[in-house]
């Protein structure tokens, strides 16, 4: 149920899904449905994998070395190719642990963007970051509500959210205190 000025939550995870399947190949081969599974009840709750990507990214991997085949196995509808990590894929999630993510600046953010904008044509840059306000406030509860009920899981993903989401509610703070000092600047 989408309230205007009220975004839906999707957590998207800036991860590698080739290197989040091979992760999950470690424990032993799975299948193609298998690993769709195992990626969706473990990072795509909200936003899971299609089939194709999973089957595709599977294909990839195997054509560049780091999972091999390893059998059918038979099952009441079509037969279901298992896959394997090799030494090659072990390294490369290995490595893909090991290197840390790169911290993103936004410097280039729409909202920021919008102020602008609003100011520059005369309307109220007020109004655009009091909007902003109420969706990330509507957004903070309803993942508050969620981690009531969620599992360890769901609790950590949901306090990275919440987390993100204060820090851009004291930029909004700090801007609304600022905005006719920028109003100035801006329309110089």
């Amino acid at each position: 149920m989408n309230t205007p000025g009220v975004y839906t939550v999707c957590i998207v995870l800036p991860m590698s899904i080739g290197h989040a399947l091979l992760g999950l190949l470690e424990s032993g081969p799975r299948h193609g449905y298998d690993l769709k599974r195992a990626y969706d009840e473990r990072f795509g709750q909200d936003r899971p994998l299609h089939y194709g990507q999973v089957y595709s990214t599977l294909s990839r991997l195997l054509k560049n070395g780091l999972v091999t085949e390893a059998g059918v196995e038979a099952g009441e509808g079509p037969e279901r190719k298992r896959y394997a990590i090799t030494d090659a894929g072990v390294t490369d999630v290995e490595r893909w642990l090991s290197t840390p993510e790169k911290p993103e600046p936004y410097l280039q953010n729409t909202l920021y963007a919008k102020v602008v904008l609003a100011l520059l044509s005369g309307r109220s840059a007020t109004e655009v970051l009091d909007t902003q306000r109420a969706a990330h406030l509507a957004t903070m509860r309803e993942l508050t509500r969620r981690k009531v009920d969620g599992d360890l899981a769901d609790q950590l993903i949901c306090d990275f959210a919440l987390f993100h989401l204060e820090a851009d509610l004291r930029w909004l703070e700090l801007t609304a205190a600022r905005v006719d000092q920028l109003a100035e600047e801006v329309t110089r």
